[in-house]
């Protein structure tokens, strides 16, 4: 059961960096990271809103690179345009080209100082390199921009409890609740936070949450698959 809890729990930290578009600022574009069939796997979408969805096998493999050697023409030959940026930066994130985007996201950032999706995509691709400090300082960015956005906040969350510091994120995202009741990313996050403590009927309750509240969202996804796995080895009462 232990070996089981881990593995859930590990998978979905990974996943809390890996939310949808923030739901408070524009969702000109989703941020990157990729979606899995396990359970509490990453809660955001597989193919980013402006990317193309293959329409038959093996055409993901063609179509991504295609774009990101297409986006990556037009930013070098004009690094000003935000829009582009910005899609190559996310891009390079779900292709996990870490190093690459957080360049592409840095000069993002430099064009348009106060985007907070910028931001977020920074802070979410300086997690996957494991530069948590950096992580924080952009999440923490994007929420003096836009105070109380709650994906900056759940992402914030997650990147704190990946380096134990614990208490600071269950009290962020508590507040996130709080403020803002509807903020399923939170949620779920907390649900992976009751799993690491063993505190399964409460992990459960939270992902059911999840799913009441944004039951076509990948975060559902991810929290139906985990809830199927728990209750498998939890006693309801």
């Amino acid at each position: 059961m232990k070996v089981l809890v881990a593995t859930i729990v590990a998978l979905a930290l990974t996943a809390s960096f890996a939310l949808a578009a923030p739901a408070d600022s524009s969702r000109a574009a989703s941020p990157p990271v990729k979606v899995g069939a396990t359970p509490a796997t990453t809660p955001a979408a597989k193919a980013p809103q402006g990317t193309v969805t293959p329409t038959k096998p093996g055409a993901s493999e063609k179509t991504e690179p295609d774009s990101i050697a297409i986006l990556s023409k037009l930013v070098a030959r004009d690094s000003t345009k935000f829009d582009n940026l910005f899609k190559l930066g996310t891009m390079l994130v779900d292709a996990d080209r870490i190093p690459e985007a957080i360049r592409v996201l840095s000069k993002a950032s430099q064009v348009r100082p106060k985007d907070v999706r910028a931001m977020v995509n920074l802070g979410a691709a300086y997690d996957a390199a494991g530069q948590a400090d950096q992580a924080q300082a952009s999440y923490r960015k994007a929420l003096t921009a836009a105070p109380g956005d709650s994906v900056a906040s759940c992402r914030l969350a997650g990147s704190l409890y990946s380096v134990k510091k614990y208490q600071e994120a269950m009290d962020l995202l508590r507040n996130t609740i709080r403020d803002k009741p509807g903020s399923y990313c939170a949620y779920f996050t907390l649900g992976v936070a009751f799993a690491d403590a063993g505190i399964y009927r409460d992990a459960i309750r939270m992902w059911k949450k999840v799913v009441e509240l944004a039951p076509t969202s990948a975060e559902a996804v991810s929290a139906k698959e985990s809830i199927e796995v728990l209750e498998k080895f939890v006693p309801q009462n």
